[in-house]
């Protein structure tokens, strides 16, 4: 079941694990920059925590997954988001599904839809958001559903990032 997360999931801290057999290389070149996905050995293992509905989000929207766990209501994955005003994009800051027996199911697709459906709504002109080098499986992802690579960040994360393979990617979809 998707729905609305409301404010008690403000500041909630969670984790997610990212495993990956690939990464995308980005390498300058003379002519500017070449992009190419390499074989990541051994595959590479990452850990991220970070807060749902951080203080930073302008005015934030947020859907989550849930499932019945002996009678409680049972957070899957949540995605959020909000219309940056400045230049009329809709930014999603997190989309993920906590457990990875629980993906491939259909729940990124659902949260990416009701994410989706809220930035139309707002008005928008595109949704962006950003992600990493090395999640293969997020960029796939973000490309079956229309989103390209529009941009990308060397440096964002650290002065090591490339070496790191750690590269920030930001991708975007034009809103019809």
């Amino acid at each position: 079941m998707i729905g609305k997360l409301g404010d008690e999931w403000r500041g909630k801290e969670y984790s997610v694990e990212i495993s990956s057999d690939k990464y995308l290389e980005i390498v300058r070149t003379e002519k500017g920059f070449s992009l190419e996905w390499k074989v990541a050995e051994p595959p590479l293992h990452k850990t991220l925590t970070d807060t749902i509905l951080c203080e930073w989000l302008e005015n934030p929207i947020a859907f989550g997954a849930f499932c019945d766990d002996n009678g409680k209501k049972k957070l899957l994955g949540f995605v959020e988001g909000f219309l940056e005003q400045w230049n009329n994009r809709f930014r999603i800051t997190n989309i993920c599904v906590f457990d990875s027996t629980e993906r491939k199911k259909g729940l990124g697709e659902r949260l990416l839809s009701a994410i989706m459906s809220e930035a139309k709504k707002s008005g928008a002109r595109m949704v962006v958001l950003e992600t990493q080098s090395y999640n293969f499986k997020a960029i796939s992802f973000y490309k079956k559903h229309g989103f390209e690579i529009i941009g990308f960040d060397l440096y964002a994360y650290s002065n090591s990032a490339p070496k790191e393979r750690n590269i920030r990617i930001e991708m975007g979809k034009i809103i019809v």
